[in-house]
Parts: structure tokens; sequence; C-alpha cells
């Protein structure tokens, strides 16, 4: 007895030094947070208060008449049966700048399409603009409730200049719920996008640049349409990291898909010989067989069809033709081997981009369209049954920036906020990497060499 009174002297102690800890963490948390958060973390603290209570008015909760084994080993021989007990899930709150996440246990009878069904209840009673809520694993699931918009809350990138640790995942942003959005590159041949001008295009290809430019095992050519020289146009400051550049001249741009088609072919040929593989993403990208990216920007311009009977009309209308089915050699056979087009327009019609170009595409994005046949075009006969995520409604400014796209295993489609890369933060990523900048012609010739095979060579392209 004296020995548990002893301990006890130093139970109180203890106790009160551990909730003086905790309350001086959560007050330094609360005082380093952003604005956004400090709310957030007060709306999860009136979460967890009132969680109990809504619980039973949203149904959430599950009687139980079997009396529990403390009831059941008390009970007197004659006394009345105890009262049934009601159960309630428990939950984990987290706060975060756009609202809160709240991960629940599911009870008999209460389970996902349960908390499915109560989420508008949810939202309500939590101040939320919208909640979602989706599997946890078994037993689980999490609820997502944000307060603010993120698809109207502007967002900004500052790249790190550091290389990616998996060269196979491209983070486009956030979505409707702020939660992060990624794709998987591996096994991609294409991707589009689309937008009218102005929507967050350019933006998104920064992005794209300054992420996987710090890599030696990513290499980028570029095919600017709305421009003669790289100096006029987006690309100014990045094509310092790409290895071939050109503008609007058919010629130049004929030039370099007949480079690219060379390389796909030099490397289906000796793939197996110098990776030990027939798909290079088996083994991945390296600075010796890189993954080369090619970005045709305004690509309509490229493929426009010419119609006249005139020389310089059908020459033209040659070389569109021409440029068209080499870029669709690319998308189809360059998968494998590591080549990835890019494709930019305002519209992915069918007379910009070739429906035998575009339909082999498999990730797809969208900014503001104007009309539903764009957005058709871009997304696929099914965003019509979609209207609400249809890109035709991001054309407030408050949009600028947002896409939307297909998620693979996600039924709809997802509204993406992607963040503003600044001119400045490109230029500096491009500049600090541009050592890195390789032909993967010579890389291959280089890998030959090592491998003791014979090197072809190849006309080196000029920016």
């Amino acid at each position: 007895m004296e020995a548990m009174t002893g301990y006890a002297s130093y139970a109180l102690p203890i106790a009160t030094t551990l909730v003086g800890v905790w309350l001086v963490w959560t007050v330094v948390r609360y005082v380093r947070a952003d604005k956004g958060t400090r709310v957030s973390m007060r709306q999860a603290v009136r979460v967890r208060w009132s969680w109990v209570r809504l619980a039973r008015m949203a149904g959430l909760t599950v009687t139980d008449k079997t009396p529990s084994l403390l009831a059941q080993i008390t009970a007197q021989k004659d006394s009345p049966p105890p009262s049934p007990r009601v159960l309630t899930p428990k939950i984990k709150v987290k706060p975060d700048q756009y609202g809160v996440i709240v991960r629940a246990r599911t009870l008999p009878q209460v389970g996902l399409e349960e908390y499915q069904k109560s989420a508008r209840f949810l939202a309500d009673a939590w101040r939320c603009t919208r909640v979602s809520v989706l599997p946890d694993g078994p037993g689980r699931v999490v609820i997502r409730g944000v307060r603010s918009d993120p698809l109207t809350t502007p967002t900004e990138h500052r790249p790190t200049g550091r290389p990616l640790a998996d060269l196979t995942r491209w983070e486009l942003g956030v979505d409707e719920y702020a939660a992060r959005v990624c794709v998987s590159l591996a096994n991609v041949p294409g991707v589009t996008v689309a937008g009218v001008p102005g929507a967050g295009k350019t933006s998104g290809v920064n992005k794209f640049v300054c992420d996987f430019a710090p890599s030696a095992a990513v290499q980028i050519a570029g095919a600017d349409g709305k421009v003669s020289r790289a100096s006029e146009g987006d690309y100014a400051d990045l094509v310092k990291r790409m290895f071939a550049f050109c503008g609007d001249d058919l010629d130049e741009a004929n030039k370099l898909f007949k480079r690219l088609v060379e390389l796909r072919k030099r490397r289906s040929a000796t793939i197996r010989d110098v990776l030990g593989v027939k798909n290079m993403w088996h083994v991945g990208p390296s600075p010796e067989w890189p993954l080369t990216v090619l970005i045709i920007d305004e690509a309509h311009t490229f493929f426009r069809e010419y119609k006249g009977s005139d020389a310089t009309t059908k020459r033209l209308a040659a070389l569109t033709a021409e440029n068209a089915r080499l870029v669709e050699d690319l998308v189809k056979k360059g998968r494998s081997v590591g080549i990835l087009v890019i494709l930019i327009s305002q519209k992915t019609t069918g007379d910009a981009i070739p429906t035998f170009i575009r339909d082999v595409c498999p990730i797809g994005l969208s900014f503001a369209q104007k009309t539903v046949e764009a957005a058709v075009a871009a997304l696929g006969e099914d965003i019509r049954n979609w209207p609400d995520a249809s890109p035709v409604t991001l054309q407030d400014p408050a949009y600028v920036g947002v896409a939307v796209m297909a998620m693979q295993g996600h039924p709809g489609y997802t509204r993406i906020r992607t963040p503003y890369v600044s001119d400045a933060d490109a230029a500096r990523v491009a500049e600090e990497t541009s050592h890195l900048t390789a032909d993967p012609d010579l890389c291959l010739d280089a890998l030959l060499r090592k491998t003791g095979r014979t090197a072809v060579s190849t006309p080196s392209l000029t920016k």
C-alpha cells in the first residue's frame, strides 16, 4: 500500500508534465501554421468534439443489444437486463491548409455506402465546400472535407533543382479535394494537352520540364508552332535544356521528326543487345539510354492540311502529311524504347491533331474549352455524361490553371489545379541543368561502343 502511494505521488507530476508538453507542442504548431491551416485546426477540434452527437443524427451509429463482457460478469440474477449500447465509430482527424482529413472505422450496417450517403450532411455540419468518402482499407474509410475550394485557390511551384527519385511519376497538382494527382509515364507513348489560350497549358509544360530537367536520364526536344525562333516564345529559357528545337518552319520540323524516328529505329534494333530487355521501362531510363521527350506546341501548325494546286501548297501539304506520318511512328512505336511525345494544341480535334495520333495517346489533359465538341475531342465522348467536370465550365478566370483528365481506376473525370511556375524559376532551372543536355544519338553511340557493338552515326541536329 505504501509503495502504491509512493508511485501515485510521481504519477501526477508526470501526467502534468506530459499534458504541458502536449499543450506547448500544439501552440507551437498553431503559431507556425499558415492562416488556412489555423482555421482547419480549429475546425478539427469542433469535428472531434461534436462527432458522437453528429454521428447519431446522421445515422452513423449502430445499437448493440448484446451486453458487454463486464456487464455479463457483474449482472445480478434478478436484475433487469442492461440497456442496449449505442456504438459510435472511432475517428482520427488531421487538419491541413484546405480542411480536414477524417479517418473512421466502419461498424456492422455502417459501411462505406452509409458514409457516402451522409456526405452532404457532414459537409453542412463541418462547414465544408464538399466532402468525399473513399475506402481506406478493410474496415476503414477516409472522409475528406475541404473548407476552401482547392480548384479556385492558386498555387505556386518552386522547383528545387534536384533530380526526381522516380522518373515514372509526373505530379500534376491537386484535385478538388486537395489530394495530390500523379500519373505514371511508364509505357506511355503520348500525352495530349488542350485548352484555350491563357488557360494554363504553358505553365503545366514549364513544371514538367523543371521537374525532369535535373536528371541526366531525361532529354528533351521541342517544336513550337507559334514562333520562328526560340527567343520569341515560351521556350526562350527552357531551350537551354533541350538537345534540339525548331520553330514553325515545316522543313526544320520535318528534319527533327525524321531525326527522332531514326533514333527510334536504332533503339528498336539494339535494345535487346545493350539493355537485355525488350522494353526499356523494365530497367528504367538512364543517362546512357535517356527518356527522350518530344514537346510539340501548337501541334496543328505541323499537321494541318493544305489545299491547293500550286507548287508551294502541294509541297507544304506533302510536308505536313509526312510530319503526321513521322509523329505517328513515334507515338505508336516509341513506347518500349523510351520515347514520349507531348502534343499541345488549343483544340485536339481531328483537323488539329490527326485522330490516328491523338487516339493512341493514353493520357489526355484539357484546360478550359469553349465548346463541348472541343471537350469531347480532348477527353472522349464520355465527358458528355459528366457535365459538372467538363472543361467548358472552367472559363471563369478563377479556374486558370485547372485541367480535367480521366484517371485510371477512378470513375468519371478528375479536375486538377496545376501549380504556377514562374518564368524566372524556369529559366533558373534550365540554366543550372543545361550541362546535363545530351544528344540521345550520341548517348546511344557511346553505349554501343561500350558494349562492343558498331555505332551507327546519324547527322546531329543543331538548335
